[in-house]
This record gives structure tokens, sequence and C-alpha cells, in this order.
């Protein structure tokens, strides 16, 4: 919880801060992802600092969203939930959820294996709600594409991770700028859930990415490899074949409206990105 504060205060401030400098520019809502494994009690104060914060969004991952939708809503908050699946999704049009994230093949820490090309359209038809489409998105054409389909929004996760700002070591942005798809491999044999890994980060925690033990096993067998997912092995969407530098934030998403603006002007779609751009 003491983390959760100082993160969201940062934020805020921040917030503050560049609403003050720049009136004329729009501020997104500010999400914050909740683990689904707390108490009911532990989530209600996660919730209550969220909302003391000016939190607008709510994110839950895995788990029966219909357990905590209600407490959302009790707190004037919306409340978005992943689904890799249709069977996920559905669970979540059930529990009157206000946004569904989409995560479809190629998603790097939480990823399903349904194309976003059938995926995204058959959500579309039995939820009105906002619809986020996630994995493997990297440039401004896949967001454009995200909409075509049927998506609201879009979630760009690996490429962000790879930008000047973000928290992650510097040897995980290099990694994904050196990395590309050969260099993933999907498995729920790491954390327990499946999602694309990075094998290079595998290796590095004593890990031999063909021979994976069972996450039971690594768990309780020292001898099955020291590293930890998220802090010591990382993962990585299929757009990482796209990362090519380490820009600043602003950089991007400067980048990123260029190539989805060209994207909605142009009826054909040419590939290019970032690694042959002059």
């Amino acid at each position: 919880m003491e983390e959760l504060v100082v993160q969201l205060r940062a934020v805020s401030n921040a917030l503050a801060r560049f609403a003050q400098d720049h009136p004329d520019r729009v501020i997104a809502p500010l999400a914050v992802n909740i683990s689904p494994n707390f108490s009911q009690d532990e989530f209600r104060a996660h919730l209550a600092e969220c909302r003391r914060y000016g939190v607008r969004i709510i994110v839950t991952s895995v788990g029966d969203p219909s357990l905590n939708a209600p407490l959302v809503r009790d707190y004037g908050m919306l409340h978005f939930h992943d689904a890799t699946t249709i069977r996920f999704a559905e669970k979540a049009v059930r529990a009157k959820v206000d946004g569904i994230i989409c995560i479809g093949a190629g998603g790097g820490g939480h990823s399903g294996t349904i194309s976003h090309l059938a995926f995204i359209p058959q959500v579309r038809e039995m939820f009105a709600g906002t619809i986020v489409m996630a994995g493997a998105i990297a440039n401004g054409a896949a967001i454009r594409a995200a909409e075509v389909l049927g998506a609201d929004l879009s979630y760009v996760g690996t490429r962000m991770i790879a930008t000047q700002e973000a928290a992650a070591p510097p040897l995980y942005k290099q990694m994904l700028v050196d990395a590309g798809l050969t260099d993933l491999i999907y498995t729920k044999d790491v954390s327990g859930l499946p999602a694309n890994w990075l094998k290079p980060s595998l290796r590095r925690a004593g890990l031999d990415p063909d021979n994976l033990p069972s996450t039971e096993r690594r768990l309780s067998d020292e001898s099955a490899g020291t590293g930890k997912p998220w802090r010591d092995i990382w993962s990585g969407g299929q757009g990482l074949g796209l990362i090519c530098d380490i820009p600043s934030v602003a950089e991007l998403v400067d980048r990123l409206r260029k190539e989805y603006l060209l994207a909605c002007s142009t009826p054909t779609f040419t590939a290019s990105s970032a690694c042959n751009d002059g």
C-alpha cells in the first residue's frame, strides 16, 4: 500500500503541474491496476487511496470480475477487466464492467492466443462498452487497426518499456531493442500464467528456454533457476521486432501520432518502422 500511495502522489502531482503549464492540453484519466489476490478489505483500502488521488479507472487482470465490479462502482470509478479468451470476455460482460481489455495473440506479460482479427469483432458484438485492444501494438498503424476492428482504445505495453522514463532496468530496455520474434517463448511455466518471455532473460536467470521446469518445480527447487518473474525474468510482446531505439515518452507519442494519422489517410499501408527512418 505504501508504494502505491507514493506512486499515486508522484503521478497526480506531475499531472497537476503539467495541466497548469499546458492548459490547452487534454489530460487522460488516471488508471490503476489492482491485484485481484487482495481480500475484499484490502481491495477497498486500495480503492479508497485511488479515489483520494483522482484515479478514474480501475483495471483488474485475472479472477472473477463480478466480485470486484460492485466495489469499483461504489467508489465511483470505472472498471476495466482483462480478457484473453471469449469465455473471460463473457464473464466480464455479465459482471457489467465498463471496459474489456482484449489481449490477443502476441501480447507480453499476460497474453492470449486469439488473433485480434477475430477477437475484437466478436467481443464488440456482445459488448457495448469500451473495448481496448492489447498485444503486439508498437506503432500508429496498429492503433488505427484497432479502431477499424471495433476497439475504442489501444494498449501500448512493450513499446513503452523501451523509453527513457520507464523504470525498467537498462538491460531490459536494451534487450527489447536487440531481440526479435525468435527470442520469445510463450509459456505458463514462468509465472503460472501464459505469457511471452524473453529467452535471453531466462538464460541470464539460469534457465534453459528449451527445457523449462514446471512453475511449481522452479519455485520449490533452487537448482531449477534463481530468477523471479518481472524482476529478473522479463516479458515482451511480439511488437518488439519493431523496437529499434529508446526514445523519450514524448518522442514516442509524437511518432505514434504521426504514424496513426498516416494510417488514417492512406488507403493502403506500406509497412515501415523507426528502424529504417533515415
